[in-house]
């Protein structure tokens, strides 16, 4: 007979199992080990030698004991899982990003261009793949949010959902896709490779860095068109923070109904704004942008962090204001906005 766990026998959820690490992923961690470890946190931070800072869902704060004391061993460390990437970080290549193990994203910036000392940032995945009922009971959907959500997935609207830096918006987009229709294919275009999707049909690219002689490298250009090629029901192009957004309107204005796509954006007003600038680094003018986004995107989702909770706090459409350029019209059902 098995006994209950002490949680369960008081009602209470069982914890979750620690998260699955590799014996090479242990010791190139070091003293991380036992944060990257546990399964409730999902980053750790080293700003420089000294404490490692770890968040739980609610914020990053210092851990107690757990500290890298010098530069020289910071710099190690960084070394080590950046190694295990694939990649090398030393002062001609001063900035990497990687992923390692189960989808740990690593980035590891050195000095100078650092010159509090070696940064190093540690994005971990969710344990479980959360569905939208699971974001729903953890407080994501204001009254009557998750509704048109939900029909916007089952009326295959383009989808943007924006916000700040580890407001949920990775999180919330594949729980979308997860509920798309077991017979739909979806195929998603990641500069690095973070949607967890508990679908059938879900299928991921990734952009490849070019090597030390400037040759191999693939990007997200390259990636779409080759996607087309996958015949997507659903075509999905990772965060974008530079001249990519140009591939993400160009993705979603190509005929295929149902994809998505992420952006940072302080607030849902700042949205325009912020696809024009990102239009500017790919060549676009904003009006080029403006038409292009308005045909391509049926729905902007805006994400934020209340109390230490994510939430979508906004919903709106793109639109064109007499001047042709980028507005955002707001859409009920009402929710906070934030300040």
């Amino acid at each position: 007979m098995v006994r209950p766990e002490p949680a369960e026998r008081e009602g209470r959820p069982a914890p979750l199992p620690r998260r699955p690490l590799a014996a090479d992923l242990l010791d190139a961690c070091g003293p991380l080990a036992p944060l990257i470890a546990l399964p409730e946190v999902t980053d750790v931070f080293l700003n420089g030698a000294g404490p490692a800072w770890v968040d739980r869902g609610a914020g990053a704060v210092p851990h107690p004991t757990i500290a890298i004391r010098n530069e020289q061993a910071l710099r190690e460390l960084a070394t080590r899982l950046v190694s295990l990437g694939g990649r090398h970080v030393d002062e001609a290549t001063p900035c990497v990003d990687v992923v390692v193990g189960p989808g740990i994203r690593v980035h590891a910036v050195l000095p100078p261009i650092s010159p509090a000392g070696t940064l190093l940032s540690i994005r971990l995945p969710a344990m479980t793949r959360l569905t939208l009922s699971d974001l729903e009971r953890r407080g994501m959907f204001p009254g009557g949010v998750l509704d048109v959500l939900a029909t916007a997935v089952r009326e295959r609207v383009n989808l943007l959902v924006t916000g700040a830096g580890g407001s949920g918006k990775t999180t919330l987009l594949s729980a979308l896709l997860a509920s798309a229709a077991p017979a739909e294919r979806i195929v998603a275009v990641e500069d690095v490779a973070e949607l967890r999707v508990a679908h059938p049909q879900f299928v991921a690219l990734e952009a490849r860095q070019s090597n030390l002689e400037g040759a191999g490298g693939i990007g997200l250009e390259h990636l779409v068109r080759e996607a087309l090629r996958m015949r997507p029901d659903r075509l999905v192009l990772g965060e974008c923070r530079g001249a990519e957004v140009r591939e993400l309107l160009a993705a979603l204005n190509t005929g295929h109904d149902g994809g998505a796509g992420t952006l940072h954006a302080n607030a849902l007003d700042d949205v325009p704004a912020r696809m024009e600038a990102l239009g500017a680094l790919g060549g676009l003018s904003p009006e080029a942008v403006a038409r292009q986004a308005v045909s391509a995107i049926g729905l902007v989702v805006h994400l934020a962090r209340r109390s230490g909770e994510r939430q979508v706090v906004g919903l709106g459409r793109f639109t064109l204001d007499a001047r042709d350029r980028l507005g955002m019209a707001p859409l009920d059902p009402p929710v906070d906005r934030g300040t």
